[in-house]
């Protein structure tokens, strides 16, 4: 039995429903920038450099960095625990599963710090 001690929430439903509105929130901000793009063919630094210089792109483009650490972070948690099993792995399935969501969990930090010093150029 996989305890929950690692996933984002007490329960499958919530971490369920995280998954999908962080995916509502990521093909939102995708299918926005491919717009943008599409409407602008000669678009230029100074005006990619304008549209993220407005507070409100640069809120939406957080929001995005959050879904996108929240929707990896329950994807990863879900593989480690349906993939990385006692059955698979023996006893060390355990201390294995830990070290991967560690690294992951490490990962997303980072990524997300750096992604927040990009937008707001701290």
């Amino acid at each position: 039995m996989v305890t929950n001690v690692t996933n984002l929430s007490r329960s499958g439903l919530y971490d369920w429903m995280a998954q999908r509105v962080s995916a509502v929130l990521l093909a939102a901000y995708t299918l926005f920038l491919l717009g943008y793009l599409i409407l602008n063919p000669g678009l230029t630094f100074e005006q990619w450099q304008g549209l993220f210089s407005n507070n409100a792109m640069r809120i939406f483009s957080l929001l995005a960095l959050v879904a996108l650490a929240v929707h990896s972070w329950v994807g990863m948690w879900t593989i480690s625990t349906d993939y990385l099993t006692p059955m698979a792995f023996g006893r060390f399935a355990t201390v294995l599963r830990f070290l991967f969501q560690v690294a992951c969990g490490l990962l997303m930090f980072v990524l997300f710090v750096w992604g927040v010093q990009i937008l707001w150029g701290i």
